[in-house]
């Protein structure tokens, strides 16, 4: 029988009492954008350790429809061990590079990285492929001043939740128009494939992420395409086909998240393509654990896990 964590199902009753009683109906993108960036402000108040010693600075690229994309950089004291361009989650609807200043932060204190965090466009106010676009455009940009921010090092790409999806899609493209090269991935419980509808039942009650929030997202971001075989394949990553000649992947999720079983066939194709894979399955884990569950040890071995992986690029 799949169980919750203990310490992780403890620190989600005060999660519990900062979110609405009841769930917004399917398709309704507003409310949910406005429940899930009070829940990461919520979030960013109560994180522990600051990091106030990393220097930050705000920058902006162009995309390739001339949209102006702000990029924020955080530089740590001395060497950096590599350049991280960063996509954070929200399910393509929600969140911002200031609602993650605090993840930023600790990766870039606990792991010795120059991060990249990229303030992409949001659907449906801009649906695929700006989102996408943006991305390559960042990822161009750290390309071109990695000898600059973070001389001698690699640049990598990283993400969670709908920032992982695109973070794996973004690799695609990189690969495909030779901008890099890209060293690795990180994807963090991704967001990959728009044909997820449901999960088993066994893990259903233990989804903070569900299958009503992960139909709005993927609709608002594919618009009349969505549920059907229109949907472009570097839409969700999952649909790419070729996988050969990718970075290598640290790919992780937790065995009660929604995104458990695409993340989980996703490593499995990008092993078969012969990529590097570092694949973590975490028991009693649901989606977003490691900023919902922070102090839990399961969350702490994850970050302790992403931090090592990132300082040996």
């Amino acid at each position: 029988m799949l169980e919750i964590d203990k310490e992780m199902l403890a620190a989600l009753a005060p999660l519990g009492a900062a979110m609405p009683p009841e769930a917004p109906a399917v398709g309704d993108w507003r409310t949910r954008r406005a429940n899930i960036d009070g829940l990461y402000g919520f979030l960013a108040a109560g994180a522990s350790g600051d990091h106030r010693d990393i220097t930050t600075m705000d920058l902006s690229t162009t995309s390739a429809d001339g949209h102006d994309v702000p990029l924020r950089l955080y530089r740590p004291q001395g060497d950096t061990k590599a350049l991280v361009v960063y996509f954070h989650g929200g399910g393509l609807i929600a969140g911002s590079v200031d609602g993650y200043d605090h993840v930023h932060r600790r990766y870039a204190a606990e792991a010795g990285v120059t991060v990249v965090a990229v303030d992409y466009r949001l659907a449906p106010d801009a649906p695929y492929p700006a989102a996408l676009e943006d991305g390559v455009a960042a990822v161009r940009w750290a390309s071109e001043h990695v000898a600059e921010h973070a001389p001698g090092t690699a640049v990598a790409v990283m993400g969670d939740s709908a920032g992982g999806g695109l973070a794996a899609a973004v690799a695609v493209v990189c690969r495909d128009r030779g901008i890099g090269p890209v060293a690795a991935q990180l994807l963090i419980y991704p967001m990959l494939d728009d044909r997820t509808v449901g999960t088993t039942p066994a893990v259903e009650p233990f989804l903070t992420w569900s299958v009503g929030d992960n139909v709005t997202g993927w609709t608002a971001y594919l618009g009349d395409a969505y549920g059907t075989d229109a949907v472009p394949a570097l839409a969700a990553a999952a649909r790419t086909e070729e996988l050969a000649g990718l970075p290598a992947a640290y790919v992780e999720v937790g065995q009660l998240d929604l995104f458990c079983v695409e993340t989980v066939a996703y490593a499995t194709r990008l092993m078969g393509s012969a990529v590097p894979v570092h694949l973590v399955v975490r028991p009693g884990a649901f989606h977003g654990f490691d900023q919902f569950a922070g102090e839990s040890h399961a969350a702490r071995a994850a970050i302790a896990d992403r931090v090592v992986f990132l300082q040996h690029l």
